[in-house]
């Protein structure tokens, strides 16, 4: 979406960011002890040549879905009296888009009621993902900020007010249906690749090499794993003074009865299957040092150790990792 962001489905591998996106989330365990939604990924469309027809947007699977989710989450939210998150652009991008919608997507995915919580939660995690690449940015000044699975993610616009070094990657056809919907806003690098295709990073190292980091908001988790720790190891071996922030899913969840109640939960709330796709999880964050040479843990965040959650009360959640490290996100060195 990501998302964002907005997550993906198996035989072509589409993704997305924004519901993340940037895919979405209240975390797995607040949905279980509160009955919130569960999350999927907001990177995710289909391999079609055709984006739009009279049917509306064409093709969009259950997942992928979820990225107008994330991205009308981030608007709700915008436009609150005394917001978290500020998104104009997102409005802009929404209200261009709901014209393309059927009437069945427009009921599914905009008409209906969203949770409190889940809106919040969404724009709670696309700010945080904001002041990580402000702050890499600030530290870094002629470094580069890389969205993977960029999908309806409006961090460009959100972050600062000028230009500056920021790739957006998804596939093809969502690359071009982005540019169709926001059009000359749209002065940053766009990539149209699978992220799990290597030509993406060879264009990104024709630009630079280091001091680079990379997002990757709500998009692994749908990825088969093999292909993660491949990603991670050649992350390591070609980027120097490089970083990456991604969000996790405690690997339980990818299998047998935790992954049927997490498509369950989905199913239910959202209308959506996007929660069988789940693939890839860790036990912990410290799994990916052994993905490939020079990966160190920086830093871990959890929903429930935010400032502004509410109600205020769910922060003693971030105590205790059978909450905080259900779906969490982490920063890494990669090289």
């Amino acid at each position: 979406m990501a998302g964002h962001a907005c997550g993906m489905y198996i035989n072509h591998l589409a993704y997305r960011s924004d519901y993340n996106d940037q895919g979405i989330l209240s975390t797995l365990a607040y949905s279980m002890l509160f009955n919130r939604h569960i999350p999927g990924d907001d990177r995710c469309f289909t391999d079609q040549e055709k984006i739009i027809d009279s049917e509306g947007i064409n093709d969009m699977n259950e997942v992928s879905e979820t990225a107008l989710i994330t991205l009308r989450s981030r608007v709700i939210e915008s436009g609150k009296p005394n917001p978290v998150i500020n998104d104009p652009v997102g409005a802009e991008c929404l209200k261009r888009l709901e014209p393309l919608l059927s009437s069945s997507q427009f009921n599914r995915l905009i008409k209906k009621n969203l949770p409190i919580t889940l809106t919040r939660y969404i724009a709670l995690r696309a700010r945080k993902y904001d002041f990580y690449a402000r702050a890499f940015m600030d530290k870094n000044p002629d470094g580069m900020v890389v969205n993977l699975g960029c999908g309806f993610d409006t961090r460009y616009w959100r972050v600062f007010d000028r230009e500056w070094e920021y790739v957006e990657i998804d596939l093809p056809e969502v690359i071009n249906f982005k540019q169709q919907i926001l059009g000359d806003r749209i002065t940053f690098k766009m990539i149209g690749a699978s992220v799990l295709g290597k030509e993406w990073l060879e264009q990104i190292h024709s630009l630079q090499s280091e001091k680079i980091l990379f997002l990757a908001e709500g998009l692994f988790m749908y990825l088969p794993p093999e292909d993660v720790r491949s990603l991670f190891k050649s992350l390591s071996e070609t980027c120097t003074s490089s970083e990456i922030v991604f969000e996790a899913v405690n690997e339980k969840y990818t299998r047998g009865i935790w992954k049927k109640m997490v498509e369950r939960k989905m199913r239910k709330q959202l209308d959506s299957s996007a929660g069988s796709s789940y693939q890839f999880g860790i036990r912990n964050a410290s799994e990916i040092e052994n993905f490939g040479l020079k990966i160190k843990v920086m830093e871990e965040w959890s929903y429930y150790e935010d400032p502004d959650l509410k109600p205020a009360f769910l922060k003693i959640f971030r105590h205790f990792e059978a909450f905080s490290r259900t779906q969490w996100t982490i920063r890494a060195l990669v090289g």
